[in-house]
């Protein structure tokens, strides 16, 4: 008798754990892990308290399409793999750059943004098209960046360095800098917060890095999910319309072609 009741409750506890991860058994809930200090990707208002940003709004895009309610858990970034594989949460989206090594302990989605180092000009300026115009050029770069290190290694480049980036984009303005170097979304986010009106990015990029959402390793019943959902607001426009909501500017072509 003892046995059969242990095992009745071994049983209710394993399907309590199912529907607890919602996006491994097309659940209701899906639990999303995000480090909501990383605008505009994703944030916390300060008057709603609500989570808010890109990564917010794809996610629960695709929890529209595909049936799920959307949970946000804030977690630290460094622990948002770790609280996937101990099934704390079913995915992770937080700026998450695929690379070889991550893909070791999960999942990756196709890729919903693409990142990498790129290139601020004042309003109107045309002269760098691509990453060689850089050379010989005064460049506004933030202390200890990656972007720090790119300049440096360009031919002929003047590097000023600067101990925010918003002090190199208001030097760019005032023509002190011929260009700043800085990662491609808060470049894009700063044209859009402040209008356009001074600067705007240049085509020329000096990296290419991948956004994708992670999964649980393994877990392709979520993922092909996740990807689903993900090819249907591309489709239907919604991706579109949340990119530009918090970049300013339509998303690449070859991102919307996949």
């Amino acid at each position: 008798m003892k046995r059969r009741i242990l095992l009745s409750l071994l049983s209710a506890l394993f399907l309590l754990l199912l529907v607890g991860c919602g996006g491994t058994d097309g659940g209701k809930t899906l639990k999303v892990g995000m480090d909501a200090a990383y605008p505009p990707f994703g944030s916390q208002d300060e008057e709603t308290k609500d989570y808010v940003g890109y990564d917010v709004d794809i996610i629960r895009a695709i929890g529209e399409e595909e049936g799920f309610d959307v949970e946000i858990n804030n977690r630290a970034f460094d622990g948002l793999i770790p609280a996937l594989q101990s099934w704390d949460i079913d995915v992770a989206i937080n700026d998450i750059t695929v690379t070889d090594d991550r893909k070791k302990s999960v999942d990756f989605s196709d890729r919903y943004y693409i990142a990498g180092l790129g290139v601020m000009v004042r309003k109107g300026d045309d002269r760098i098209q691509k990453a060689d115009d850089l050379r010989g050029k005064t460049l506004g770069v933030s202390i200890g960046s990656t972007g720090e290190e790119a300049a440096r290694k360009i031919d002929g480049a003047n590097v000023r360095v600067f101990n925010t980036i918003n002090e190199a984009f208001l030097e760019l303005q005032n023509g002190g800098v011929d260009a700043v170097i800085n990662d491609i979304p808060t470049n894009e986010y700063y044209v859009m917060k402040t209008g356009g009106e001074k600067v705007a990015t240049a085509p020329a990029k000096l990296t290419q890095e991948d956004l994708a959402i992670a999964v649980r390793k393994g877990d392709g019943q979520l993922l092909a999910k996740i990807n689903d959902g993900l090819k249907k607001i591309k489709k239907n426009g919604k991706f579109a319309t949340i990119y530009k909501k918090w970049f300013g500017v339509e998303p690449p072509k070859d991102l919307m072609d996949e």
